[in-house]
């Protein structure tokens, strides 16, 4: 019989179809002989059908093969359809720079979704138990993990089920007992050279003599745990579907949720593993009073522009330092403009505009360059009567990151000479008659095509 508490957890998950396949993760171990019996029992009740799913390691030598051939032959007596697996684990760690139970891990669910994608299996049960999840949870705990690592094994992860979170080994070996159901036992699980295995055979058990009820007080933490980690991870769900908009959030909005909720809301929007440092660097951009500010996280960059928080924003391309020429004209490439400079002897009218610029010639120290604005940097505009830094100035004009850094600014030797789109420093303002250097700044030409 399964018991209320399994009922209680197929159903707050969803976990049993009412239809359709499930494909039972079986290595012939105590653990999974009794999920593939207990499956089978559910199957006509809920009126799905059972496969079976053995991946072989090849890490144990001839104890592999007899595993292999034990679930098959035993899914053969039970007519259960069978599906074999195989992959060289150490070579396939070797080459990928794994420990051993990462890249086995790896390539057994790999094995699993491949199998159920094959089969249209809607589910994948796989035989972790209560005891594993206490194993995971104190793990967890020794490398001051979070909530949601307290946590343990989550219940269901996609189509990937765990039906026995609330079975403990001794439920499963009474079972297993009863039925007259024969089991396999890897020779690994007896050793000390993994980590599990330390706490499963020492830590655990010293707990247990400490406590009579450990395997139920865990079972019992780990459900209260999850909870409170359901709901927070809730309302994270919340904040996103609500203010999720081109990749963007609203920085005020994020900034003033309790961190709990913003570290999980980080943890949506990039599926890859965040430190609390990673977090707390987006969560500082978002509460600082600046326009704009920009922290690198694993596989993106996120930028606040005014009052946003974009996720996914590329890189600035900046304008490298080139020389201005007369004469000549260069191409701006990363703004897609290009530069011509000459030298009139006696210029007769002066018409300064945002990209025609005349610069009196006496005035410029040295050669001319143009560049991406430097940090700090100011200018003193001609006909504004006040000095600005070119930031502010860029904010007032409203130009987020990118649209700053292509900006080409103009200087010579002594400093700024001129911003594109904004004009030229007071110092250069030239008169009519007198020799000027005239520069003009416009989009790149483009041939004509037939």
């Amino acid at each position: 019989m399964t018991t209320k508490i399994d009922i209680e957890l197929f159903e707050k998950y969803d976990m049993l179809p009412r239809s359709g396949i499930v494909l039972c993760a079986v290595s012939g171990g105590k653990d999974s002989m009794y999920l593939l019996e207990k499956m089978t029992e559910l199957a006509p009740d809920y009126g799905f059908e059972i496969r079976c799913a053995h991946f072989d390691h090849r890490l144990r030598g001839a104890e592999s093969d007899r595993d292999r051939k034990f679930v098959e032959d035993y899914c053969a007596k039970r007519n259960i359809p069978c599906y074999i697996g195989f992959a060289d684990v150490a070579v396939f760690a070797a080459e990928n720079g794994m420990g051993t139970e990462e890249a086995a891990r790896t390539l057994r669910y790999d094995f699993l979704e491949k199998t159920a994608d094959e089969i249209g299996a809607a589910r994948i049960a796989t035989a972790h138990t209560a005891d594993d999840n206490t194993e995971t949870m104190l793990f967890n705990l020794s490398r001051g993990s979070g909530l949601k690592g307290l946590c343990g094994i989550p219940p269901m992860r996609g189509r990937i089920i765990r039906p026995m979170l609330r079975t403990t080994t001794e439920v499963v070996l009474q079972y297993l007992k009863e039925k007259d159901i024969p089991h396999i036992e890897d020779s690994t699980n007896f050793e000390d050279d993994y980590s599990r295995n330390k706490i499963r055979h020492n830590v655990v058990p010293e707990l247990r003599h400490i406590s009579s009820g450990f395997d139920e007080n865990l079972i019992r933490c780990a459900t209260l745990l999850r909870e409170d980690e359901e709901y927070l991870a809730l309302i994270a769900q919340n904040f996103v579907d609500s203010n999720l908009h081109s990749n963007s959030i609203p920085a005020a909005k994020f900034a003033a949720l309790p961190k709990p909720v913003s570290a999980r809301v980080l943890q949506i929007l990039v599926p890859c593993g965040l430190s609390s440092a990673h977090i707390d660097s987006v969560r500082e951009i978002a509460v600082r009073n600046e326009s704009h500010a920009y922290a690198d996280i694993p596989s993106m960059r996120v930028v606040r522009e005014y009052d946003k928080l974009i996720f996914g924003a590329k890189e600035r391309t900046e304008i490298p330092k080139r020389k201005v020429l007369i004469g000549k004209i260069m191409e701006i490439p990363e703004a897609g403009l290009e530069i011509s400079c000459e030298l009139i002897e006696n210029c007769k009218e002066i018409h300064n505009s945002f990209n025609i610029l005349f610069f009196k010639s006496d005035s410029i120290c040295g050669n001319i360059f143009v560049m991406s604005r430097l940090e700090g940097e100011k200018i003193r505009l001609n006909g504004r009567n006040c000095t600005k830094t070119l930031k502010k100035l860029f904010s007032e004009a409203k130009l987020n990151g990118e649209n700053k850094s292509l900006i080409p600014v103009l200087y010579d030797e002594k400093g700024i000479i001129a911003v594109y789109g904004f004009g030229i420093a007071e110092r250069c303002c030239p008169a009519a008659g007198e020799r000027v250097i005239k520069i003009e700044i416009k989009p790149k030409s483009v041939g004509n095509t037939i």
